[in-house]
């Protein structure tokens, strides 16, 4: 069986994998809003940040707190 004669630098194999990348955007459908995001990516909806489902962000609640 082919073993290599000597250990591959981390700088050489990461040289190949630049290459190994995915060509079009890979896009999820958030489960609570239904809108399209990129994966692992938190995005904003009505003045929501949102990540996996959950609100991380509440930037309404703010907002009428101001307006009142």
């Amino acid at each position: 069986m082919a073993h290599p004669k000597r250990r591959q630098s981390s700088t050489r194999r990461d040289k190949r994998r630049t290459h190994d990348t995915a060509v079009v955007p890979q896009i999820a459908k958030d489960p609570t809003t239904g809108e399209l995001h990129l994966y692992h990516r938190a995005h904003w909806f009505e003045g929501k940040l949102y990540y996996r489902g959950q609100v991380l962000i509440d930037a309404t609640a703010g907002n009428e707190a101001a307006a009142s």
